[in-house]
């Protein structure tokens, strides 16, 4: 039986000796990665490259060239490696003046109207906006930035628009890390960090880890595996977490019920500088593997045949997810379905490119918890709405419209 050897113009590795050869391709248009070779069977005729314009060599085993031609593929089967430039800055100007207004309305809305005029002079006004009002909504942006960051990437990873922190069970994971160490009063920092986000990031990697494991088949990624998975996870998560409050003291157990339905409660900047320590570099990571993450959405072949080192980019991403949704858990309880609802949005907006989506998923993310958390706080005259019960309830109605969606879409 004769096999033919197909290479493209990249680095290789001949079947027949182990000689390596390279030539360059299209360097400007970032295609330089090598690619593997592979061998077609002369029954197969149809060849697929992921390049707009490459040369193709068809040789025997004896390396004579039995055929080469220069092929262009159409734009629209190609996965640009250009970034949008253009229309990523047009979102980020819309979006950031929608952030600037959210944020004024949540600073002077609440149980007690601040006046500006008044602002400047009445010291108990003073108190009440820089040690109650302003922590809280720069809290409230964090955390919604956070989240729906973290959304976007694990949506694009897992290629599954149902992906989010809450439903994969890593917020469960985080939660559990974070009830364990505040019954147990580890209230000590650790080079200015703070314990409690620590093991919160350490339950919430454990979470991601064992999630994917369950739901990932050579390499595939079962899309109702993984819902299941992070359903089970939530519910020993949820399982434990009662356990922990059963066995903790009245003041311990209080404090673990009140932070699990989601609060924003802050006193002074201290806590938020604390926190932006993990969180800067997790949010870099993110947004530096949006890039990546725009071709690995497309599938693992496609990505990896550009250049994309998958396993490195998967292990980023867990990492970077594991760290922020930790340390948003730890802080904000378990704030939920704003990784589902935002990036959403996002893509009904501004479009589907994962490099456009992740960043404005950061903005628009900030703007949804900012007004969430103002809505809590003034919807009821004696008292505050937990904000993660108000994000619950927009998120649960959101996942049901997407989950019937699909289904339309699968039965068509």
């Amino acid at each position: 039986m004769q096999w033919w050897n197909v290479r493209s113009s990249a680095r290789f590795v001949s079947g027949t000796n182990e000689r390596a050869q390279e030539r360059p391709l299209h360097p400007k248009r970032g295609f330089g990665q090598p690619v593997r070779p592979f061998h077609l069977h002369p029954l197969d005729l149809t060849v697929k490259l992921h390049f707009r314009e490459s040369d193709v060599i068809v040789e025997n085993r004896s390396g004579r060239v039995m055929e080469q031609e220069k092929v262009a593929w159409p734009e629209s089967t190609v996965p640009s490696a250009r970034m949008p430039r253009s229309r990523l800055v047009r979102a980020l100007v819309i979006l950031l003046p929608v952030l600037i207004v959210a944020m004024a309305i949540s600073l002077w809305a609440g149980y007690r109207f601040l006046d500006p005029t008044t602002l400047s002079h009445d010291p108990v006004m003073q108190s009440v906006f820089f040690r109650l009002r302003l922590p809280r909504v720069l809290l409230a942006a964090i955390i919604g930035a956070s989240l729906a960051t973290v959304g976007a990437a694990l949506q694009a990873l897992f290629r599954n628009p149902l992906a989010d922190p809450f439903t994969l069970g890593v917020t469960g994971g985080g939660m559990l890390g974070a009830s364990l160490a505040i019954a147990m009063g580890w209230g000590v920092s650790i080079v200015g960090v703070p314990v409690v986000f620590l093991v919160a990031f350490a339950g919430a990697c454990i979470a991601m880890v064992a999630i994917y494991q369950l739901a990932r088949v050579g390499s595939l990624v079962l899309p109702g595996t993984l819902l299941l998975a992070g359903v089970v996870m939530n519910l020993v998560s949820g399982a434990g977490v009662i356990i922990i409050q059963y066995l903790a003291d009245y003041t311990r157990a209080l404090q673990i019920l009140r932070w699990m339905i989601g609060s924003l409660d802050v006193i002074g900047f201290e806590l938020i500088g604390r926190m932006l320590v993990l969180l800067l570099p997790g949010w870099l990571l993110l947004l530096a593997s949006a890039g990546d993450l725009h071709l690995l959405a497309m599938g693992e072949e496609t990505a990896a045949s550009l250049g994309v080192n998958v396993r490195q980019c998967e292990r980023l991403v867990y990492i970077a997810s594991s760290l922020v949704v930790g340390v948003t858990v730890a802080v904000g309880g378990a704030i939920a379905f704003v990784g589902l609802i935002v990036p959403h949005a996002v893509r009904v907006l501004f479009g589907e490119d994962v490099r456009i989506v992740v960043p404005c998923s950061f903005l628009l993310g900030a703007s949804f918890l900012v007004l969430a958390d103002a809505f809590a706080r003034t919807v009821l005259d004696a008292g505050e709405l937990p904000v993660g019960a108000v994000t619950a309830l927009l998120g649960g109605l959101t996942f049901f419209w997407l989950l019937r969606r699909r289904q339309r879409y699968a039965a068509i």
